[in-house]
């Protein structure tokens, strides 16, 4: 992520923050409103992105090549830069580290990575693009638009590890030709199974 985007993002964060430990009806850790709280709903799953790829490449699953080794290091260090890109822009607006619920995921096995991997890189691409139109600040809109080409490229890759040609099929591609997109009560209702922090995303933009 180049320097100005952040220096920009960080500042405008600094004059709509909101205060990441309010709670209203619904419990959990509160992303906010507005940009602000897009940016930090971003950052959640920048963390479990981040935390899935690090036990991937820490335990590595039996058979994996060295060709794998090295793509899936390549992941890991995306998300972590994007996960720290989005810590920093936030800066006091940043919700804090999230505990992640990996029990249900295999990591000595190929397939139950890879598709954990698939579903959360789908889940990312559809994630960016749903929120895109909730964005009001251009250069935020800049910014999550680099982000989701990345994770598309992911996505892509994982894909055709699972089944070749794969990578856009019509699970994830509509009619029209273009990629799913899902609004965050949808993609946290998802992510959710893999987080022991709650997350309250009751103050973010609808429309």
């Amino acid at each position: 992520m180049k320097t100005a985007g952040l220096a920009t993002i960080g500042a405008m964060a600094t004059l709509t923050g909101c205060d990441k430990n309010d709670d209203d009806n619904n419990s959990g850790i509160n992303l906010g409103s507005g940009d602000i709280g897009i940016l930090n709903y971003a950052y959640a799953l920048e963390q479990l992105e981040a935390a899935f790829y690090t036990m991937v490449i820490a335990s590595q699953f039996s058979g994996i090549t060295a060709s794998e080794t090295a793509l899936l290091t390549d992941i890991r260090d995306h998300e972590i830069a994007h996960r720290e890109f989005f810590k920093n822009a936030l800066g006091n607006n940043a919700i804090p580290a999230l505990e992640v619920n990996f029990a249900s995921i295999n990591f000595a096995n190929r397939a139950s990575v890879l598709n954990t991997a698939k579903a959360f890189e789908d889940l990312g691409v559809s994630a960016y693009n749903g929120a895109g139109k909730l964005i009001t600040n251009k250069a935020y809109l800049v910014i999550a638009g680099q982000i989701v080409s990345v994770e598309a490229r992911h996505a892509g890759y994982i894909r055709d590890l699972l089944s070749n040609g794969s990578f856009a099929d019509n699970t994830v591609v509509n009619a029209q030709g273009l990629d799913l997109a899902k609004s965050p009560s949808e993609v946290l209702s998802t992510a959710g199974s893999f987080l022991k922090s709650k997350i309250n995303a009751s103050n973010l933009p609808t429309s």
